[in-house]
């Protein structure tokens, strides 16, 4: 496992803090690893801390009224989840789950809202990075509801993009696609329409597929296409 400090510092919320503070920060918190496919949290349970993920990827997902998942968004290195249920005192408000082992870091309430406190510059960075959350969510609340089949796939692609992706050149590279039973459940639709899409933006010369492997091949382009 890497040292904590080599990953607190990326998190999005503290990469305004000195040394000093990360370390501080570090000695607050715990480490946890969960295997893949097992419960980190479940919807409606007491929260009671925040997590950080160092090292790993997991879904943040809820069940329909019929049964169904559909998966809000996922996370991965240096993301964090939780904050709600800290801030309000309310219950956990959806699932998550491990997609692969995953290395977390815990932080407590009392000390997280301390921290929150003491530390003003980490209470800016938490608000825009809820506001940043709250557009992503506008924007796929619109594409669910607006989009045809191919506009939903699109978004969720734009979404995995700035999540995961790493731009080179003008082209995204997402190395980890999700399942396509995962894709659909986030899009709104279903697998057979997701694997259709995604070849034929492939054919367009839109996308490049090379097993679980997806380049968008010019972003902004994608982008202004679908957005």
């Amino acid at each position: 496992m890497e040292k904590i400090n080599d990953f607190l510092k990326y998190v999005p919320i503290f990469t305004e803090l000195d040394q000093n503070t990360l370390d501080e920060i570090a000695k607050i918190g715990i480490r946890k690893t969960f295997k893949k496919d097992s419960i980190i949290l479940f919807e409606h349970e007491t929260g009671s801390a925040l997590f950080i993920i160092a090292q790993g990827k997991v879904k943040i997902s809820r069940v329909s009224d019929d049964g169904k998942e559909v998966i809000l968004s996922i996370l991965s290195d240096s993301d964090f989840f939780g904050e709600m249920s800290i801030l309000d005192g309310q219950n956990r408000s959806a699932n998550v789950t491990a997609i692969e082992d995953t290395d977390m870091f815990l932080i407590q309430r009392p000390d997280f809202i301390n921290l929150l406190l003491t530390k003003p510059e980490v209470s800016i960075a938490l608000l825009q990075e809820l506001t940043t959350r709250l557009r992503s969510a506008d924007m796929k609340i619109k594409s669910l509801s607006l989009k045809d089949a191919e506009g939903k796939v699109a978004t969720v692609l734009l979404q995995l993009a700035d999540d995961l992706g790493r731009i080179k050149q003008g082209k995204v590279e997402i190395e980890k696609l999700p399942y396509q039973h995962d894709l659909a459940n986030m899009a709104g639709t279903s697998r057979e329409t997701i694997s259709r899409t995604l070849h034929n933006f492939a054919k367009r010369g839109l996308v490049e597929l090379e097993g679980a492997k997806i380049r968008i091949l010019n972003y902004e382009k994608f982008k202004e296409m679908f957005s």
